[in-house]
């Protein structure tokens, strides 16, 4: 067995390892209630983190104008996901907005 198959090994080994601990030790352990409410919102800021600059950005500029067509499907999209709460009609009437705009402009 050469030096690399033994490196993956022990690493392989290694990530089990801390995964597991973290299973067997935080099964155990109740957070605090201050803690849990905060951890309620790290779901919506990571998407938030991932969306925003895909919306907003366009040639490493932030662009604002009713020319990025992006933008205004995103808009679209969180006004649908506010109205419907459907996760499906969201993506649907996003990507349509989206595509049906790059055709015509």
């Amino acid at each position: 067995m050469n030096s690399f198959w033994l490196t993956m090994i022990i690493v392989g080994i290694l990530t089990f390892g801390i995964r597991l601990s973290f299973i067997v030790i935080l099964d155990r352990w109740q957070p605090p209630h201050l803690i849990e409410r905060a951890l309620r919102f790290v779901p919506v800021a990571v998407l938030s983190a991932i969306i925003a600059p895909e919306l907003i950005l366009h040639s490493g500029t932030a662009d604002f104008s009713f020319g990025n067509l992006r933008l205004i499907a995103g808009i679209v999209s969180i006004i649908v996901a506010w109205k419907t709460k459907s996760i499906i009609w969201t993506i649907v009437v996003g990507m349509g907005v989206l595509l049906v705009s790059q055709y015509l402009l």
